[in-house]
């Protein structure tokens, strides 16, 4: 039995994939503590972990930054990712660093599991490795690893061969880390020197490739090609899909085959504005031959104002176990979570999301050839309409899907996390052998 400490920023779609891995080690008989928001206490308890709270300088509702920040309210491009980089990621982290060191002093434990946005994490592995337990990264969302083969993590640029695309790949690189987020950099350096007596030893956003250990739950067909990848990445395959139970809806019977089932779903965070891409994938698809399944991520039916039209299905929820293995297509802004769900299953993507992490998500599912990336965070129809119609012409699209989903059925999760904890382990303990002698 071990114990570990799992770090959060709190954010919904960060806190639940590693609820998901605290439930596990738990069942496998570990200890686990879980740092994040007060407003995640009950679903921490709930799975059995130990809840430790953020201090209130680090507590910032990531779900609702325009609320927590309303001068961000007016910020795009550049000037939007480095307010968001500065306030929501890195002022935060020294206020992080010192929860974790105050919850070690206490209950020391064998490893401290985090996701990469955490940057109290990317402080705690500067420390000497006597000085802290191994930093094991969760990667919870596309693999943000430095390399020479890829463009910066955030521009949502997909690979290019050859030495032309290095050359591309450091210019970009330079054009980020200097100018885009030099600003950035250069405070997430005071506060590391502050906090730990040296620089934060590289760019902000690829601390995790430094870290002890990365752990990818996804397969390699769906990450870039790095011919430098740290040796300390591991692919894990995306996390199992837990059991729904969401009820099923009176029309689920209309589901029966005769004809190609379209489902689209802005997810349970970024569905404030179903004009997004709901409303244009329902009216791009109004008079064409499928039926259009809709999931309002919790939000009322009726917030889709307006006489739907009758090949047009809607439910607040709906059981995703049961609901994939029906769908031809998935329309979708791009969670890592679901885009995977919806591969492992073997079902092609159109996808339109360019904030956060789902820029990079969305470039993926372009590159592997396994759905239509529109580039857009808010579609029009006629867009969705061509992307659907070509998706569903074109063999290439369900192949590629079908050839990550295979790959990603193949693989344990569970049993790749516990090799990677198991390794630290061995190191840590003396053999037996050496006991003996």
């Amino acid at each position: 039995m071990s114990s570990y400490l799992i770090t959060c920023t709190p954010a919904h779609g960060h806190v639940v994939p590693l609820l998901q891995i605290a439930r596990h080690l738990i069942s496998r008989g570990h200890v686990v503590s879980f740092l994040t928001s007060s407003r995640y206490a009950d679903r921490v308890e709930a799975v059995g972990a130990r809840f430790v709270a953020l201090p209130t300088d680090a507590d910032i509702d990531l779900d609702d930054a325009d609320g927590a920040f309303p001068e961000r309210g007016g910020l795009t491009g550049p000037a939007a990712l480095r307010f968001d980089m500065s306030n929501l990621f890195v002022r935060p982290g020294a206020a992080q660093l010192a929860a974790v060191r105050a919850e070690l002093e206490v209950r020391p434990v064998d490893a401290v599991l985090t996701e990469p946005l955490f940057v109290g994490g990317a402080l705690l592995q500067l420390l000497p490795e006597g000085e802290r337990p191994p930093v094991v990264v969760l990667g919870i969302f596309p693999l943000g690893a430095r390399s020479r083969d890829t463009a910066p993590f955030g521009l949502g640029v997909t690979p290019m061969r050859g030495p032309i695309g290095r050359l591309r790949n450091a210019f970009l690189r330079a054009v980020a880390e200097r100018a885009i987020f030099g600003g950035v950099q250069r405070e997430a350096d005071a506060m590391a020197r502050r906090e730990v007596g040296r620089d934060l030893g590289g760019f902000v956003l690829d601390w995790a490739g430094r870290a002890d250990a990365y752990v990818q739950f996804t397969v390699p067909g769906f990450e870039y090609p790095r011919a430098d990848l740290p040796a300390t990445v591991h692919f894990a395959g995306p996390l199992p899909p837990t059991p729904s139970d969401a009820a099923l809806p009176s029309w689920w019977s209309d589901l029966d085959g005769a004809r190609p089932v379209v489902h689209v779903t802005q997810g349970t965070i970024a569905n404030s504005d179903f004009g997004q891409l709901v409303v244009p994938t329902i009216t791009a698809l109004a008079a064409s031959d499928v039926l259009v399944v809709v999931s309002t991520g919790g939000r009322p039916v009726d917030a889709l104002a307006g006489r739907l039209p009758d090949n047009v299905r809607v439910a607040e929820y709906l059981p995703y176990d049961r609901l994939l293995p029906l769908v031809d297509v998935l329309v979708t802004n791009g969670g890592y979570g679901g885009v995977q769900q919806a591969l492992a299953h073997g079902i092609p993507l159109v996808v339109a999301g360019q904030t956060e992490d789902k820029v990079e998500v969305c470039a993926r599912v372009g590159w592997s050839g396994a759905g239509v990336n529109l580039r857009t965070s808010t579609a029009g129809a006629a867009q969705v309409a061509r992307a659907v119609g070509r998706v569903l012409a074109t063999p290439s699209f369900r192949a590629n899907a079908e050839r990550l989903g295979a790959a990603m059925r193949q693989a344990d999760a569970w049993r790749s996390l516990e090799s990677v904890l198991e390794g630290f382990a061995e190191r840590r303990e003396p053999s037996r052998r050496d006991v003996r002698r």
